[in-house]
């Protein structure tokens, strides 16, 4: 078994919590803007520190459709609210770790 390291523990800590407490938040109530930018930053650190160079093509595209499907979701869903606030909240997670992810490649691809 490999062992992993700290920053990984980190990243997928922070990923797991994420979607846990965004699950939880768009079922239980609305989300304040502290709310939001927990979720943010717990975006950002997985963003960072979660996908490695082989999980960045995978990622991207799970990414992608997660939020097409989550923005569509939430429109679709617009009359029940405790979901829509949850597609909101995985949203405001999957964004930040999306497109930092996809610069990360941009500025990999650049340096080849």
């Amino acid at each position: 078994m490999a062992k992993r390291n700290s920053k990984n523990m980190l990243g997928s800590w922070a990923f797991l919590i994420g979607v846990i407490l965004a699950v939880i938040l768009g079922l239980f109530g609305g989300l304040t803007p502290t709310m939001v930018w927990i979720l943010f930053i717990i975006g950002l650190i997985v963003g960072l520190l979660n996908v490695t160079d082989e999980e960045t093509q995978p990622f991207l595209i799970a990414g992608v459709v997660l939020i097409i499907a989550g923005a569509f979701g939430q429109d679709v869903l617009s009359t029940i609210p405790l979901l829509n606030n949850m597609f909101y909240a995985l949203l405001v997670i999957f964004v930040p770790a999306t497109v930092i992810v996809a610069v990360r490649h941009v500025f990999s691809l650049a340096r080849r």
